[in-house]
């Protein structure tokens, strides 16, 4: 009789799952947004969400039919509360395989670069390859120079934005010849940069061609080649919780129309002055 009733329950519990599996009917979506990484987001002066990601994630919530609530928070909690419920989407979230353990991916919304940034006439010298690309998996063409940029920065103190592919990209290729310091966001790490208490900065491209525009930066300059592959999260998705496969599907589908209908375009060279269309090729 025992077996009988485990049985039963066993073939009960097979019966439900398909529901349990259905398809879940997002119609409000809490949307992960930091606020302080220009072009991308930022605060405007009425402290409210704007940027590259708060125009197309507009765009996204239309597409997908769902209702988005922007909520911003520090990049380093960004992970941990996205996994704790606070949100269900994170934007500008680089893909990497360490992230990937962690979180699920969209399909790419934007593809980018990361680069050094400099004070003119500081203590690093101007580094090799400038402006010029560089795919740091093409190792026989990229460790040779990575190798020179290291022995420019020997010794040297390197600002990054904690939690980010940029931070695990100098400790990895440079950690035990620099000294690494980790900031909250890029704008802190800039100001160590101009009084001199840092020599250097690394971090998104399109960060630092913005900051480079701005009123104060002139003294900056971008130097060193513009650099993706290897660890570096340069293809930019949305991320969201393990197995939400509803979510996802609504998203790509979203970012997939946005591109093509040249949103995405028309967005990132209205902030960033370059076309961050991405061709999907990396999913």
């Amino acid at each position: 009789m025992r077996e009988k009733i485990v049985l039963a329950a066993i073939a009960a519990a097979l019966a439900f799952a398909p529901l349990a599996a259905h398809a879940k009917e997002w119609t409000h979506v809490k949307v992960g947004i930091e606020g302080a990484f220009p072009p991308w987001n930022l605060m405007s002066s009425s402290g409210t969400l704007a940027g590259l990601d708060v125009d197309l994630i507009n765009d996204l919530c239309v597409r997908a039919k769902v209702d988005c609530e922007l909520i911003a928070g520090d990049w380093a909690g960004m992970i941990p509360g996205l996994n704790a419920g606070k949100y269900d989407l994170i934007m500008t979230l680089g893909i990497n395989e360490k992230r990937r353990q962690v979180v699920d991916f969209t399909v790419p919304y934007a593809s980018g670069v990361a680069s050094f940034l400099l004070p003119k006439g500081g203590t690093v010298a101007d580094l090799p390859n400038t402006g010029e690309r560089l795919n740091l998996n093409d190792k026989a063409v990229a460790d040779p120079i990575m190798g020179k940029i290291g022995e420019e920065l020997k010794g040297k103190t390197v600002g990054v934005v904690h939690s980010t592919s940029q931070e695990q990209l100098i400790n990895a290729y440079f950690g035990s010849n620099v000294t690494v310091r980790s900031y909250q966001n890029s704008g802190e790490r800039d100001l160590d940069l101009k009084s001199g208490r840092i020599d250097a900065g690394f971090d998104s491209g399109v960060y630092a061609m913005t900051a480079l525009a701005k009123p104060g930066n002139e003294e900056l300059e971008m130097s060193g080649p513009l650099m993706k592959g290897a660890m570096l999260a340069t293809e930019v998705a949305i991320g969201m919780r393990k197995g939400e496969t509803d979510l996802k599907a609504k998203f790509d589908e979203a970012i997939q129309a946005s591109a093509k209908a040249g949103t995405i375009k028309s967005l990132s060279e209205k902030w960033s002055k370059l076309d961050l269309t991405p061709s999907f090729s990396s999913n």
